[in-house]
């Protein structure tokens, strides 16, 4: 049986989670984008220090999935940065869930959502994602945990504009 583990990132593992969401992101979605649109991206927002950005942001938390020792998935969730008329200073967002092609179906997507659900729970605050219109996985995941469509906007990719769907639970 394998071991997993979940636990709260620290900025030591800020070069972990940079390889890790690389190469997630490039492994489901690299394929859709040219060459240089995908560099763009993953030098953008996949680097060290875009991850301790993060972790040493108050308003931001960052776990981090092991299975034996491997990184296999992480969530992070903060306040609320989505281009929506609704968003206020006190909205908590889920702002990315990854995990490696070999975890999907096993039930650690759920697993780290509901750690980043509990954590930004708090009475009367929406909470939001933004979700790739083409995800169709995600999107019936964030449904089953009460999240709905309420609007959409363009994500950059490089030069390229993908269409995301701006979700939310009150």
């Amino acid at each position: 049986m394998s071991d997993l583990t979940i636990r709260r990132a620290v900025p030591a593992d800020a070069e972990t989670l940079s390889e890790l969401g690389r190469d997630t992101f490039t492994e489901t979605f690299g394929h859709l984008y040219p060459p240089e649109d995908l560099a763009a991206f993953l030098d953008g927002y996949h680097t060290p220090e875009a991850y301790l950005h993060y972790l040493r942001r108050d308003d931001c938390r960052l776990w981090i999935a092991k299975r034996d020792g491997r990184a296999v998935g992480y969530v992070l969730a903060g306040s609320c940065d989505l281009p929506h008329a609704e968003v206020t200073p006190q909205c908590g967002e889920l702002r990315r869930i990854y995990v490696r092609k070999s975890e999907q179906g096993s039930g650690l997507g759920g697993k780290l959502l509901t750690i980043a659900l509990d954590w930004l729970h708090k009475p009367g605050r929406r909470l939001w994602i933004g979700v790739w219109s083409g995800n169709h996985g995600a999107q019936r995941l964030y449904q089953r945990h009460g999240f709905a469509k309420v609007g959409e906007y363009l994500f950059p990719v490089g030069e390229t504009r993908d269409q995301e769907f701006i979700l939310m639970r009150d």
